[in-house]
């Protein structure tokens, strides 16, 4: 797969092929583009890595059924797609403004000859949460992997700038369909099955222009330790990976994210970089398997770029 020119800004002499990961990802400067809500991948100048041509796919999940939000892009896209690499068929949720890119996620899996559900809709719906919940379950088989990763954000220079409208969207996007989907789904859920969310740095640490967002992602580790508590006696895991910055059209289509903070977006990590969606991709490969994670429930797994915390 043809890696861009940004990445091969490592130092060094060594081709890409040579390079490790953690070294040929695309590094600051970004391209200074803003996207409209809800932001597409299509066009963004700098696509986003998601297929994790380094991977090496291991039948993890072979035979079984993931329903992922937030799939048209970004992370969701990325795990959607190392599923269905690993054996699964997924059932893919978006909103229907971000159809181009459900598009090409569809086409992804199907290439590695899984079944794709898509499944446009608002989850801000209560009943659309329920809906894809049975849909899956009715048109897939069954459902053994819930991954509750859509979001919403804008930042704000100060508190007085959150409205009530903004704040209400930001709950009901982030942590109320988490929710929702996971009343819905557990009744279908089997032992051995498992449920991810994504959280984000941003929930254990606090970030000053994101104050709705990030009471939803410490809101989301929260839920994640309780659901875990009441659902391990049933065989069903319950994890949250915490990302630091990725490069997705989330943050590019952020009404509050200028320019020139996309320009530089994740240099102040201690890798100088935002993340790509393959590199935080496998840790829900990792958490989805039974075979690799069956000890592990409850925890809030953070992708922070070198940023530690104890929380």
């Amino acid at each position: 797969m043809a890696r861009s020119d940004n990445q091969a800004k490592s130092g060094g002499t060594a081709t890409l092929e040579e390079q490790p990961q953690v070294q040929s990802e695309p590094k600051p400067p970004y391209p200074k583009q803003k996207l409209e809500k809800p932001g597409l991948e299509a066009e963004m100048e700098l696509k986003p890595q998601w297929r994790a041509p380094k991977y090496k796919a291991a039948g993890k999940l072979e035979g079984k059924v993931a329903l992922v939000t937030g799939a048209d892009s970004g992370i969701g896209r990325a795990v959607a797609y190392l599923y269905a690499r690993e054996g699964a068929d997924v059932a893919i949720v978006h909103l229907p403004e971000e159809q181009r890119d459900a598009d090409e996620t569809r086409q992804a899996i199907e290439e590695e000859g899984r079944r794709c559900l898509d499944l446009p809709g608002d989850l801000r719906d209560p009943q659309f949460c329920r809906d894809v919940v049975e849909r899956t379950v009715r048109e897939l088989g069954r459902l053994d992997v819930l991954v509750s990763n859509a979001a919403w954000q804008n930042r704000k220079a100060s508190l007085e700038e959150v409205t009530e409208e903004e704040w209400d969207r930001t709950f009901q996007t982030n942590i109320y369909a988490y929710f929702h989907l996971t009343q819905a789904a557990v009744k279908h859920m089997q032992p051995g099955s498992a449920i991810i969310a994504t959280s984000s740095e941003t929930g254990i640490m606090g970030a000053k222009e994101l104050p709705d967002y990030s009471a939803t992602k410490g809101a989301i580790n929260a839920y994640t330790k309780t659901l875990a508590q009441q659902l391990v006696e049933k065989g069903i895991r319950v994890n949250a990976v915490a990302p630091g910055p990725v490069w997705t059209p989330l943050s590019l289509a952020d009404q509050g994210q200028k320019p020139e903070a996309v320009e530089t977006f994740g240099q102040k990590q201690p890798m100088k970089r935002a993340a790509q969606p393959e590199e935080i991709a496998p840790a829900y490969v990792f958490l989805a398997s039974d075979a690799d994670s069956s000890y592990v429930t409850g925890i809030v797994l953070q992708e922070m770029g070198g940023e530690t915390t104890g929380g």
